[in-house]
């Protein structure tokens, strides 16, 4: 059986008051979830999570890893997947800049209205999970 372990955060903005987060429409399988991807060479959790972000959205985040939650599901009955995801709050409002090749579309959206765009139930619970730990948060 072959293990991949990829990471990746909810990523989060204030706006007017709201709470948005970021979800991306993944070219592959054509569902909506989070930013996120493959561990490279000696890189932690976050620096992969921030990375793929980056590489993925075009903007630069703070990774809370202060928020850690653990997927693990099966792509296929000979590999094992493991998503590590983070709380990342973006540093400033830029432009969103798909990855062409991995993201078809990307969107802010108020984080009450997340789960209506997400087909997972692993997604939904981390949202409800994020949503407790940022209000938590001083901003």
């Amino acid at each position: 059986m072959v293990h991949e372990k990829s990471c990746g955060a909810v990523v989060y903005r204030k706006f007017h008051g709201n709470t948005e987060i970021l979800l991306a429409k993944h070219v592959k399988s054509g569902y909506w979830s989070f930013p996120k991807g493959h561990v490279e060479g000696g890189e932690t959790e976050a620096q992969t999570a921030a990375r793929e972000i980056m590489e993925e959205t075009g903007i630069d985040v703070f990774v809370d890893t202060g928020f850690r939650e653990t997927v693990t599901y099966s792509l296929r009955k000979d590999i094992k997947k493991t998503v590590v995801y983070f709380v990342a709050r973006a540093k400033k409002n830029k432009e969103l800049i798909p990855q062409s090749s991995e993201i078809s579309e990307l969107r802010w959206v108020e984080i009450d209205q997340a789960w209506k765009f997400l087909v997972f139930e692993n997604d939904r619970e981390i949202i409800g999970k994020a949503k407790a730990f940022i209000s938590l948060m001083k901003h």
